[in-house]
């Protein structure tokens, strides 16, 4: 099981983290490939403006594919499997290296934003999919440890990403084209180990009515004396649901019977995407500066940022089968809450008092650790958990576009809320995060230790009344 959650980590949620990571890196190289290029092609200067829109397109355009990576994955992971459409993504993200790769040596910027298109719906499939196959194989009492693999993996591709990124390795003006290049090696590793790997047991049963092979996966993942508990819970769904097909995404909007689930995967989406660690990356740097890090040593001191995520998916990964979904993410958002507080008081006196940044730096990290214990981790694995098996695809596909969404919109307003709002953002970003944890306080039961079928009673009542 261990093994099979790094199989799909590696080229699944890890490529997301890891090329949202190394764009940061080869910026100012980016910026003189694009006047070279330009001024070779056309003879004449770049405008500075139509460089900065070049630029955000490179950025952004990752989102975009994200999106319609998010909307294609629900239908891959039902017609070509979990395993299948996992296998069939690592095509699209060698395709994308091979286009960044050679657009520095060619002298064609068209293609640095075909591959970047092309990598964000990579990362939109792998987000989408791996999830599903991570919650479908794992017993009820391990499901939230490994459902945590998405974000351990996702956090260390940010690392290993800011890691790679440095100038001392792949961030320099000599390898960045190989920098951009490198999520190939994530998808050839996947495609050397995930085969070795059964598709899920629930695919097999309920989609496929394939229950020999179902038993011979079951026997792979839990042994052959453990695996009959999963077996007679597997059937009990696929007899609840009586032959129904995968439901699409318009579906879900309009069956009653799954609308609070619905509506709490959307808020807390929205909730994860806008919660404000965006806001917190982009202030990092003023914080280190006012804290007396030198410009040269800011690079090294934000991979502590990164080894912070990562270490707080792991911590999480620990913790959510004995503490329970519920209370890390309510408590979470309620953290982040205080810290967002505490940087707006740090950042108002921060001229005035010496020992002032230091207290910005702490409440920085503290955020980064609240957002890891909480949204940060839990998000994913309670979308797989909220929905049985024929209305899960389309939930992720749902939960994914509001995502990318919400991801690309942050994106483009963000610069605008801080340039009006200046530290004062974060106070929008204190009610969000204080509003989602209300929300999830009175709507959503804990999921540990239930299985699908048990968690969907816990919410009948509030999709059809008490008196049912």
């Amino acid at each position: 099981l261990f093994l099979a959650v790094c199989a799909v980590g590696i080229g699944g949620t890890f490529q997301y983290g890891y090329n949202v990571s190394i764009i940061n890196a080869p910026t100012q190289h980016i910026h003189r490939f694009l006047n070279e290029t330009w001024t070779s092609r056309y003879h004449k200067e770049l405008n500075p403006d139509l460089l900065t829109f070049l630029w955000s397109v490179i950025a952004s355009i990752f989102s975009l594919g994200g999106l319609c990576g998010a909307l294609i994955g629900g239908s891959m992971a039902i017609q070509l499997g979990r395993k299948g459409a996992l296998l069939i993504n690592n095509g699209i993200a060698i395709l994308a290296s091979i286009l960044m790769g050679i657009s520095f040596p060619t002298g064609l910027f068209e293609l640095l934003i075909a591959g970047r298109f092309l990598i964000g719906i990579n990362s939109g499939i792998g987000l989408c999919v791996q999830p599903q196959y991570i919650g479908e194989v794992a017993p009820k009492h391990l499901r939230g440890g490994m459902a945590m693999g998405s974000s351990i993996f996702l956090t260390g591709g940010i690392l290993i990403g800011q890691i790679i990124g440095l100038r001392e390795l792949l961030g320099g003006e000599t390898y960045w084209p190989l920098l951009l290049s490198s999520s190939c090696f994530p998808a050839f590793a996947q495609l050397l180990f995930l085969p070795w790997f059964p598709e899920s047991p629930r695919y097999l049963l309920i989609d496929r009515g394939d229950e020999l092979s179902c038993a011979k996966a079951l026997k792979r993942f839990h042994g052959s004396s453990e695996y009959r508990r999963e077996m007679e819970d597997i059937q009990r769904e696929c007899f609840a649901l009586d032959g129904e097909k995968p439901r699409k995404p318009w579906q879900l909007f309009t069956d009653r019977g799954v609308r609070w689930q619905l509506i709490t995967v959307i808020v807390m989406t929205m909730g994860q995407q806008l919660s404000g660690i965006n806001a917190i990356y982009f202030y990092a740097t003023y914080i280190f500066e006012q804290a007396g890090i030198s410009a040269e040593k800011i690079p090294y001191v934000t991979l502590g940022t990164g080894a912070c995520e990562c270490l707080t998916a792991l911590t999480c990964g620990l913790l959510i089968d004995y503490v329970g979904r519920r209370y890390l993410i309510i408590g979470g958002y309620l953290l982040m809450t205080l810290w967002s507080i505490a940087l707006t008081f740090s950042l108002t006196y921060q001229e005035l008092y010496s020992w002032m940044p230091y207290v910005s730096m702490t409440s920085l990290f503290a955020f980064i650790l609240s957002f890891g214990l909480g949204p940060g981790g839990i998000t994913n694995t309670l979308t797989a958990e909220l929905f049985i098996q024929s209305s899960r695809p389309a939930a992720y596909m749902i939960g994914g576009a509001i995502s990318w969404i919400s991801f690309f919109t942050i994106g483009m307003l963000f610069p605008f809320i801080v340039n009006g709002l200046k530290h004062y953002c974060f106070l929008v970003f204190l009610l969000e995060c204080s509003l989602v944890a209300t929300f999830l306080f009175l709507v959503i039961p804990e999921t540990k230790n239930k299985s699908f079928l048990e968690i969907k009673k816990e919410f009948h009542k509030l999709n059809f009344g008490r008196n049912t």
